[in-house]
């Protein structure tokens, strides 16, 4: 439940459209709600502006659809699956069909996807997602299809590494118009610097796992980011895709 369904919530009670009781049912499940296996936590839209996600890595297909079902029911706003398997996807939307919300987006990124249901209304903001390599883009189709979940329409520049960044340079003026810039590199993680150098906006960094031996699975990318000459990056943990549109979201208004 976030700050406008609230607001109608006491209305209609307000106004007589909804009885106390129904008011309190509905209240009852803000805190949280108990399956057991898991409490979905209703409040965190309302306490931090953004919903909580589904996590599908380690959880049972059974798991995730339970928690989907949970979250479409107990609220407004997006709902995401992310990192889901096959055998996860299709039972969250499953239960998303039989809790009567059949729309939903699946991006694939990698082996894995992300699902959205009930994405937020569009957003303004200007977001750039950079890669340095095509490797990176599993990451960086992660964190696309969570700022679309949340009402942003980010573009997408790939390919654009130091090792040839004369391929960066021909859309400077891409880089120079964006109000919030997502990197996402492996290797020596050095696109970040270079981003950092030359915009004024917002740049979220995320180190990728990609690389060979010396990238030691992203380790040299995340501390090169943390290292960075260019001031006031916000680097977020190895292949974190959706940490850094959450970074970006709370970022921009």
């Amino acid at each position: 439940m976030d700050e406008p369904a609230l607001e109608r919530l006491l209305a209609d009670v307000s106004r007589g459209a909804c009885s106390v009781e129904d008011a309190v049912r509905q209240l009852r499940r803000l805190p949280f709600a108990d399956l057991g296996f898991a409490r979905i936590d209703h409040h965190r839209q309302l306490r931090q502006g953004l919903p909580e996600a589904v996590y599908g890595p380690g959880k049972a297909p059974e798991h995730c659809a339970a928690i989907v079902a949970e979250l479409l029911a107990g609220s407004q706003g997006p709902v995401l699956l992310t990192r889901a398997d096959a055998a996860q996807v299709q039972a969250a939307v499953g239960a998303g069909s039989r809790a009567g919300v059949e729309e939903h987006t699946l991006t694939q990124s990698g082996a894995l996807a992300t699902v959205t249901w009930r994405p937020a209304a569009p957003r303004p903001g200007r977001i750039l997602i950079l890669t340095a390599g095509t490797a990176d883009l599993p990451v960086a189709d992660e964190c696309g299809a969570v700022l679309r979940a949340f009402g942003f329409s980010p573009s997408l520049l790939a390919d654009c590494g130091v090792a040839g960044v004369h391929r960066l340079l021909t859309s400077l003026d891409e880089v120079a118009e964006a109000d919030a810039i997502v990197v996402v590199a492996g290797m020596e993680g050095a696109l970040a610097s270079v981003v950092g150098g030359i915009t004024a906006a917002p740049v979220v960094a995320v180190p990728t796992s990609v690389g060979y031996g010396a990238a030691f699975g992203g380790i040299t990318a995340l501390l090169a980011m943390l290292a960075s000459c260019a001031s006031g990056i916000t680097v977020v943990g190895i292949d974190n895709g959706f940490g850094a549109a959450c970074a970006v979201a709370r970022m921009l208004p």
